[in-house]
């Protein structure tokens, strides 16, 4: 007999969770680190959301609510579904859960049987299959290439689903990518959707403010209202209002799923913080020009790592649509030999040759389930941005 269930014992620690903790511990010895690897914004959380929470803690809201959020807190979602994305929710079809990795979980949990089949495209986000997995069904990971934008063409999306394939996840932006789909690719899923209709569709919108130049984000309920009765639009207040720490994700679906995620979430987390709930209706119902310009400094940030990294020998970085990460490639460099005399076999020798050499912690790109890449957040400063290319730069210089 062993400890770990056979449930755990199919998934992955996390990647990302795992290089922003090996980043921290270095700091903690003295090393000079800069940390890539964490999806998070370093933007605070807007002053008017603190005040929301301090008054709700002074009134007393700090007793359970609803297992699946406040009825006020799920109004402001409905607006927010109605107001940005043009989608008609009722409060008896918006699910609350402590962050967006709740939902997913909760969503999965309610309704995968064994031999189920869920289409993860890849790159992913590292939680997508493990969760799955840990859920009971079986992830297919169907590969968008860098030619196509990182994005899953319709004609994959076709050949990977069977009579087992129980949900499609679209994550848009993307984590890792940025890759964002245009209308018209969504319509073109949508298409091979329709002759499909056993599949239900996850939307993993929650870098949906993150978006750059003329791109305008689409959502696939949005650009298919024909699939709304079979889709789920994930979203949450933690990246566009930098709040990841408060831990509110929620959704818009079909009201017999938002029952059964209810049923989970009643036997599992309960409900979400009273007080985090609180700050996330003032954060909806707030004041939302501060959005636009924190992307446009996103914007910057990305433009500047996307030149700075195409500029480091043997390595190429395409521009992503939104998100705050860039996905480049390290094909150039495979097989070259660090001063260290370690020879770059993959991704991963690559990130570890790096943190160990220049202090610099990315993620590898086998994580996200396509090699040899990697993935840089650029969540941080300028400064530290510059410096961190300009030592990637060093490091691929040095490799013969």
């Amino acid at each position: 007999m062993t400890l770990q269930s056979s449930a755990l014992a199919r998934v992955k620690p996390s990647a990302t969770l795992a290089v922003t903790a090996r980043a921290r511990e270095l700091k903690r010895e003295g090393r000079d680190v800069i940390g890539l690897g964490a999806g998070e914004p370093d933007f605070d959380t807007p002053d008017n959301v603190k005040e929301a929470a301090i008054d709700a803690i002074r009134r007393g809201e700090t007793k359970y609510t609803d297992v699946d959020g406040l009825p006020e807190l799920k109004a402001a979602i409905s607006a927010k579904f109605e107001r940005e994305n043009a989608l008609s929710y009722a409060p008896s079809q918006i699910h609350v859960a402590p962050g967006g990795k709740a939902v997913i979980y909760n969503a999965l949990v309610a309704t995968l049987s064994p031999c189920d089949e869920v289409i993860v495209p890849a790159p992913y986000w590292v939680s997508y299959p493990d969760m799955v997995l840990l859920a009971g069904g079986e992830p297919v990971v169907v590969v968008g290439h860098e030619a196509d934008g990182f994005k899953l063409k319709p004609e994959a999306l076709e050949a990977a689903i069977t009579d087992r394939t129980s949900w499609l996840i679209l994550n848009s932006p993307s984590n890792p990518t940025g890759a964002a789909y245009t209308r018209a690719e969504l319509e073109a899923l949508a298409e091979v959707l329709r002759r499909h209709p056993q599949v239900w569709v996850l939307t993993d919108d929650i870098y949906e403010h993150l978006t750059y130049g003329d791109f305008q984000f689409v959502t696939l309920a949005q650009a298919a209202p024909d699939l709304i009765d079979r889709t789920l639009t994930m979203n949450g207040v933690s990246k566009a209002y930098a709040m990841t720490g408060w831990r509110i994700g929620f959704a818009g679906g079909p009201k017999p799923l938002i029952d059964l995620m209810r049923k989970v979430a009643g036997q599992t987390t309960s409900n979400p913080s009273s007080i985090s709930q609180w700050a996330a209706v003032e954060a909806l119902n707030g004041p939302q020009d501060f959005i636009a310009e924190r992307a446009g400094h996103f914007e910057r940030r990305r433009d500047l790592v996307v030149s700075m990294l195409n500029q480091a020998e043997g390595v190429r970085c395409a521009t992503p649509e939104g998100a705050f990460y860039v996905y480049p490639s390290i094909e150039g460099l495979i097989g070259k030999t660090s001063p260290g005399g370690t020879t770059i076999a993959d991704d991963e020798t690559f990130t570890k040759e790096l943190l160990d050499a220049e202090g610099v912690a990315v993620v590898q790109g086998s994580a996200f389930g396509l090699s040899p890449y990697f993935r840089v957040s650029y969540a941080t400063g300028e400064d530290a941005l510059t410096e961190a290319c300009q030592r990637i730069q060093r490091f691929c210089a040095s490799l013969r």
